[in-house]
């Protein structure tokens, strides 16, 4: 038992301390960025008592998404790369709709 929990401690630090970079770095901050979006419209959700997704929620998405993005690349991740990338696709046509809807209810109110 002792080996086997020397050798998770033994992987543990080639993972997270002998990689570390400034790519790591870049990596943990964007995933802390998309992470927040979930934090987002939960807050949303229960303030409301309905499933709700704020606008907050895209740009979190797209923020987050575009530095996991640049990271996965660097790392040549192409599963990563391409999961990013469609994701990317969906943020920006999401605000686009958003943006669509705002601009024809100030139409309206006009």
């Amino acid at each position: 038992m002792a080996n086997v929990l020397q050798e998770l401690m033994t992987w543990l630090h080639d993972v997270f301390v002998k990689q570390f970079d400034t790519w790591v770095l870049l990596g943990f901050v964007a995933q802390f960025f998309f992470s927040m979006r979930f934090l987002v419209q939960w807050i949303a959700s229960e303030k409301a008592k309905r499933s709700v997704v704020p606008i907050a929620f895209w740009f979190f998405s797209l923020f987050g998404g575009t530095l996991l993005l640049i990271y996965a690349i660097q790392r040549q991740d192409p599963v990563f790369i391409a999961g990013q990338a469609m994701g990317l696709l969906i943020y920006i046509r999401n605000l686009w709709l958003i943006a669509n809807e705002r601009k024809a209810a100030m139409t309206k109110v006009d």
